[in-house]
């Protein structure tokens, strides 16, 4: 029997040649004035050649802002979005945009702006002239202007929607039709309406309390939601209308995930309205307006996989047009059974996408695919603190039209030592390149830190990105040899080496007398410990160690020097965190430094104001950081390449390592 998930589908007026489709993401990748350059050119046609059906792109704005993101606002941005269209057509590939306004006067707030970049400027030539006291009142001038901005929108991003007028409300729906003409122009395919933002927020019971023909019953807040929905019909009546729908769901306590949208009952009622309005397709999405892009898009362990498709089942049981589901559909095999059930009729990977482009491609030839582990710290992340998105599993995002697997030259016998997944990486490279390889590790399995990475509360789904070498090495024809430690006279039997040996937790810098000491990384092996643990290091080992220790039953203190413990965690990850601490009694010392151990008692002091500290506890745990591991390299004669942990750049970072074993194996040059 063939795969649901290839089969074509039909929305609208237009032909979708499988059911797999990308979904609205952020990317940071437009040019600074929202423009489609290069680099989105080339993310987006790359999806498109590994198989992509519909693309929809994140965010696109009907006028001119100071936010981040793609805009069409002027006939001048045509142009760009018609190579856009073209590229992905090239492959079959129908592209969407997904139109939104901000919740915002942006005319207020961009006059604000342009206000202080003028006072700035005329800051900086008094500076030049020497007129610094005139210099310094500018700046200040400058930098009140910008406050201003900022307050202003933080006002109007709450206030917004029970303030706007009916005039204001009418300006922005012909902005998004006029926008919506300028994308029938281009020759784009599709818009997805956007009704998370302020359409979200009209909807909601929860945001929306104006008391006007916009406000109170649900018809009356879903009222300017179909208003725009027909002036795009109206201004593009040849393109296909999406909309985005999104879902007020209900956390496990009982309270309410997200404000922005509709509860499940009224998202029902309100997808009827939608389907009456002549919308072509519906997708059934979370909720947003919580300030944390977690709450939307969660990180692992967070929420159960498919998590947002009893909703989307509902909605198909109530209308007769296609229905799309998001929400940690992580596989392939899970998107097959959604359809298979008839619970949703196309399937958004978001994050899986950015992990690999070629699902669509590879699940045809039915080969191996990279799976995404939600872990969210290079896409999540940077949507929230407005950078590049990427994945820590792929070094090509957002440079597809420079960086590819290059064809070796010649074919060379390459050695690598130590299969973490700096090793695992760069053994993938080197035989997709051509070459022969072998890949000696000295323990019984595959992964180095990533089993210790597992360990923690709602870490288990890391272990995708090993079971992914487990699959395709073997394909590659990659030459594994567990328990094994080459000498150098075996290494210099091939063409190069790299070695990928990692690293070790590092000792503690004071002096330790008379106490129980483990490493965290033995801990998290499942060392034994017993009574209160002080954890040492509140980085992201020592506080997940910490939570580990505290889901086991014990009482649990972590020691950090900073002002703050697990510094570089996930925005989406951290409230995760301050929970379970929360609710397991975990006391945190920061601004603490330890000058010595003695009979189990730590003598620390306060940084910030000299106090002095005594910690009691039965085992403690060095979670201080990692070291780099030796390899004996003097008597290997040819060419020797280091990589990842051992190399001394970042250690214990899954998105370094990946990307130092991808460019050294595919930048490796072999006389």
């Amino acid at each position: 029997m063939g795969k649901k998930i290839l089969e074509p589908i039909r929305v609208g007026n237009l032909t979708l040649k499988n059911r797999i489709m990308f979904p609205p993401l952020t990317t940071g990748y437009e040019e600074r004035d929202g423009s489609i350059g290069a680099r989105s050119l080339g993310f987006y046609e790359r999806l498109a050649k590994g198989g992509v059906s519909y693309v929809v792109i994140g965010d696109v704005a009907p006028v001119r802002t100071a936010s981040p993101t793609p805009m069409l606002y002027d006939d001048s941005q045509i142009p760009a979005f018609q190579k856009l269209a073209d590229a992905l057509h090239a492959y079959d590939c129908k592209l969407a945009l997904q139109l939104f306004h901000p919740e915002y006067d942006v005319q207020g707030v961009g006059r604000l702006i342009m206000e202080a970049g003028r006072l700035r400027a005329e800051a900086a030539k008094a500076q030049a002239a020497g007129n610094g006291e005139e210099s310094g009142q500018l700046t200040g001038q400058a930098e009140k202007a910008t406050k201003d901005a900022y307050a202003m929108l933080r006002y109007q991003m709450q206030h917004f929607v029970d303030e706007a007028s009916l005039e204001q409300l009418g300006q922005i729906r012909e902005s998004i039709a006029r926008c919506a003409a300028r994308a029938q122009q281009a020759g784009v395919d599709a818009i997805e309406v956007h009704g998370d933002r302020l359409l979200g927020s009209m909807c909601s019971r929860l945001l929306n309390h104006r008391t006007d023909e916009y406000g109170g019953t649900l018809e009356n807040r879903t009222r300017y939601a179909i208003e725009v929905v027909l002036a795009i019909k109206e201004a593009a009546p040849s393109m296909m209308v999406e909309y985005k729908l999104p879902i007020i769901t209900v956390n496990p306590d009982g309270s309410l995930r997200g404000k922005g949208g509709l509860e499940a009952d009224e998202a029902v009622a309100f997808a009827k309205l939608l389907e009456h309005a002549g919308v072509d397709m519906i997708q059934v999405a979370q909720a947003n307006h919580t300030g944390n892009m977690g709450d939307t898009i969660p990180p692992m362990g967070d929420v159960p996989y498919n998590w947002t498709l009893h909703a989307a089942k509902r909605v198909r049981q109530a209308v007769s047009v296609p229905v799309a589901t998001v929400g940690r559909v992580v596989t392939v095999e899970a998107g097959e059974q959604i359809l298979q059930n008839g619970e949703a009729d196309m399937i958004g990977y978001g994050r899986s996408l950015l992990t690999d482009p070629d699902i669509a491609a590879k699940t045809a030839r039915d080969e191996c695919i990279r799976e995404c582990l939600n872990c969210n710290k290079g896409c999540v992340d940077a949507i929230q603190n407005r950078r590049y998105i990427s994945c820590v599993l792929n070094a090509e995002n957002g440079d597809e039209t420079t960086i590819c697997i290059k064809d070796a030259d010649t074919v060379k016998k390459v050695a690598i030592v130590g299969a973490g997944i700096a090793g695992l990486e760069a053994a993938r490279v080197a035989a997709k390149r051509g070459h022969k390889v072998t890949l000696f590790e000295k323990e019984a399995q595959i992964g180095g830190q990533i089993h210790l990475a597992a360990a923690p509360p709602r870490k288990s789904e890391i272990l995708r990105a090993v079971t992914y070498y487990e699959k395709i090495l073997p394909t590659l024809h990659v030459d594994l040899r567990c328990n094994t430690i080459p000498d150098a006279a075996e290494l210099n039997t091939y063409d190069a080496v790299i070695i990928a040996v990692g690293a070790h937790n590092m000792e503690l810098p004071m002096p330790v007398e008379n106490s129980h000491v483990v490493s965290a990384w033995d801990v998290l092996k499942g060392a034994e410990v017993s009574g209160t643990c002080a954890v040492l290091g509140g980085g992201l080992v020592g506080t997940e160690t910490a939570e580990y220790l505290a889901a086991k039953g014990h009482s649990v203190i972590i020691v950090e020097m900073m002002d703050k413990i697990a510094a570089g965690e996930s925005a989406t990850v951290m409230p995760l965190i301050t929970k379970d601490f929360k609710e397991h009694g975990v006391t945190e010392h920061v601004n603490t430094k330890v000058r010595e151990i003695r009979d189990n008692v730590i003598y620390a002091t306060h940084t910030t104001d000299d106090t002095e500290i005594t910690i009691c506890a039965d085992t403690i745990v060095n979670a201080l950081g990692s070291k780099k591991n030796v390899f004996e390299e003097s008597g290997i004669h040819v060419p020797c390449t280091w990589i990842g942990d051992c190399s001394g750049e970042r250690t214990a970072d899954i998105a370094a390592a990946v990307r130092s074993g991808y460019h050294t194996a595919n930048d490796l040059q072999i006389c």
